[in-house]
């Protein structure tokens, strides 16, 4: 008997779900042990070849002979080549502890720890780049990127005042996040560039952006306008952190470090605290990115500071090696792991489009930039498409609580992100 397709019964898309979930969880698994096996034993006959080689003296040549012995009795294996036995060996040599072979090396496929043994000497270093690329996902590609960018060095190495205006654990966890310098190699600029040309780079290749800081950082918006005591400020890049659950404020400047800048950062951070940042939220952070520093006068500008603040400089190059392009996260990947992240840059693309659309009729002096302002000018100069009011009632709401790191449901993100869209494609209309 037939089961008729069309007839399906209440309930079944909801199962079908949850066992697809279910299934893609098990190969998971099976795929990660799999990998784990893998890596232990080639670690095992890496060391029985190094424990021979070491007490009884036995010369590179057996490496050949175990090879073609081998391979003579598995003949459907792969990975036993004279070759691979080297690396095996010389893997075994580079970890000589098991257990950490055991609960961290053997978490990375083959490539990356052949990568690994190549790349980094230090043992330290090796076990610094292992775990990380564990724990943010990195391809091999990526991770060859990050040791050849010298991220080991780089990270924690900015100049900051957060053993003193942070509690700890969190001014550890702040320190070791900032970097000094940040490369960003991908943006097709040389040295002498503007700061808006920088600004919007970084906008343009938030997936790379987001990769060179680090895991964690939620984009929030740029030109992120605050309106104290009547006046307009707007701050560069403003990010939400996960780890820390606080606000990071980042200004971007082409030149060396000057010490108002930091005055100026210690006001914005008192207005995002103020103005944005919820109970639960920890203190918000400050990063001044420039070109250069004098440690000396970076360290007598944050010294009094009362607001957590780093600095730290950046390095450009004409652009990023094509290679590594395609294994950058991208966009899907980011607004699957932070569904908000898809509102938030729809919330961007929407200001753009309504400063467009209002840059011809309105003095740019006066041009109003926030979202709720942009759309009400829209309406009083008889602009805005059918639906700017039920946008401005009933979805601006829901962007700012995803822009403010508040609690939102998937649910309220998904029909505001719907909404957006269907304005943005009206908005286009002549």
């Amino acid at each position: 008997m037939s089961v008729e397709r069309d007839a399906v019964p209440e309930g079944y898309p909801v199962l079908l779900a949850q066992l697809k979930e279910a299934i893609g969880r098990a190969r998971h698994r099976a795929a990660l042990s799999i990998n784990r096996e893998l890596v232990l034993l080639y670690w095992r006959i890496g060391r029985h070849i190094l424990d021979r080689q070491t007490a009884a003296g036995w010369g590179a040549k057996v490496i050949d002979r175990l090879a073609a012995d081998l391979g003579a009795a598995f003949p459907g294996m792969k990975g036993l080549s004279a070759r691979n036995l080297k690396y095996m060996r010389a893997f075994a040599e580079a970890w000589p502890d098991p257990e950490i072979v055991q609960q961290r090396v053997a978490q990375l496929p083959w490539g990356h720890n052949i990568r690994l043994i190549q790349s980094v000497k230090d043992p330290d270093q090796r076990l610094w780049y292992a775990d990380q690329s564990i724990e943010n996902g990195w391809s091999r590609r990526v991770l060859a990127h990050q040791i050849e960018s010298e991220l080991f060095a780089r990270q924690g190495a900015a100049l900051t005042n957060f053993s003193r205006t942070l509690p700890t654990p969190q001014s550890d966890l702040a320190q070791e996040l900032v970097k000094d310098p940040y490369s960003f190699d991908f943006l097709p600029f040389g040295p002498d560039l503007l700061e808006r040309d920088l600004e919007r780079g970084l906008i343009e290749q938030m997936r790379e952006l987001i990769l060179e800081l680090g895991k964690g950082f939620a984009f929030v918006g740029s030109q992120h306008h605050l309106e104290v005591g009547g006046q307009d400020f707007y701050l560069d890049l403003l990010f939400y952190h996960l780890r820390l659950r606080a606000f990071i404020v980042i200004e971007l400047k082409v030149e060396d470090f000057r010490p108002e800048f930091a005055g100026k950062l210690n006001f914005y951070l008192s207005a995002v605290d103020d103005q944005l940042r919820h109970p639960d939220d920890g203190p918000s952070i400050g990063i001044i990115l420039c070109q250069g520093r004098n440690e000396i006068i970076v360290e007598y500008a944050l010294r009094d500071t009362q607001k957590p603040m780093g600095v730290a400089r950046y390095t450009v190059s004409p652009s990023l090696p094509k290679e590594l392009e395609r294994d950058l996260p991208t966009f899907e990947d980011l607004t699957a792991e932070l569904p908000s992240f898809a509102l938030v840059r729809a919330r961007v693309e929407l200001e753009h489009r309504l400063r467009e659309r209002l840059e011809m009729s309105t003095d740019a002096r006066e041009r109003p930039r926030g979202l709720g302002e942009l759309l009400a000018e829209l309406e009083t100069r008889g602009l805005a498409p059918a639906g700017t009011a039920e946008l401005r009632e009933s979805v601006l709401p829901a962007m700012n609580r995803v822009a403010h790191a508040l609690e939102i449901d998937a649910g309220a993100i998904e029909r505001a992100l719907a909404s957006v869209r269907q304005y943005l494609d009206r908005l286009g209309d002549p």
